[in-house]
């Protein structure tokens, strides 16, 4: 088995039912972790997904444990398809800490690139006012009626026109990852609103 670090750091074998790992040099050089937040990921990844994959139904358990008082479901699905970036229909433990390296310790610019890519379900290079609309919606079912008491449904298309409005500046009807980033870093109240949904990844 493939032991990552030191033996006696708690043995953590890297022995795999369906999968196993890029070794931990390699995910150091390609993520901005250390072997030692590495190696922490790792024991917690493994302890929710012995296989060393995630499917999607996992993770829509997973990640709905934090949040108990909406339906995280729907969001957990866009977020499922934005982490399996091969498209396998998995989770693995590299595409784990890449995208977690992106927004945990990202530059704004990735961090900004992977929302992009979060928003454009369909993957077809531009966001347009549905997608935007999916995922906010999907955003505040999952913040639930106990974070947000007095929403009413209307309310995530409010916000959608808003933001489509200022980020959609040639009125082509689509946005572009090339002003979704300048929208994002001119406006500051786009910024902040990204930043309150970035709790939520």
């Amino acid at each position: 088995a493939l032991v990552f670090g030191d033996k006696a750091d708690d043995d953590l074998e890297m022995t795999m039912v369906c999968h196993r790992p890029e070794g931990l040099d390699q995910l150091e050089a390609l993520t901005n972790f250390n072997k030692r937040e590495l190696q922490v990921l790792y024991r917690g990844f493994k302890n929710e997904c012995p296989s060393g994959v995630v499917n999607e139904d996992t993770f829509k358990q997973i990640y709905s444990k934090f949040f108990p008082h909406g339906d995280a479901s729907q969001y957990a699905h866009y977020l499922f398809n934005a982490f399996d970036t091969g498209n396998s229909g998995s989770i693995k433990f590299e595409d784990f800490v890449t995208a977690l390296s992106i927004l945990l310790k990202g530059t704004v610019t990735e961090k900004l690139q992977w929302t992009f890519n979060l928003y454009d379900i369909n993957r077809d290079g531009y966001i347009n006012k549905e997608e935007m609309t999916d995922i906010v919606r999907a955003i505040y079912d999952m913040m639930g009626k106990y974070t947000y008491p007095v929403l009413k449904t209307d309310t995530p298309k409010q916000h959608v026109d808003a933001f489509f409005q200022k980020m959609d500046k040639n009125r082509d009807g689509v946005v572009t990852l090339d002003e979704f980033l300048l929208s994002c870093q001119e406006d500051e109240n786009i910024m902040r609103s990204l930043q309150l949904f970035e709790n939520v990844m």
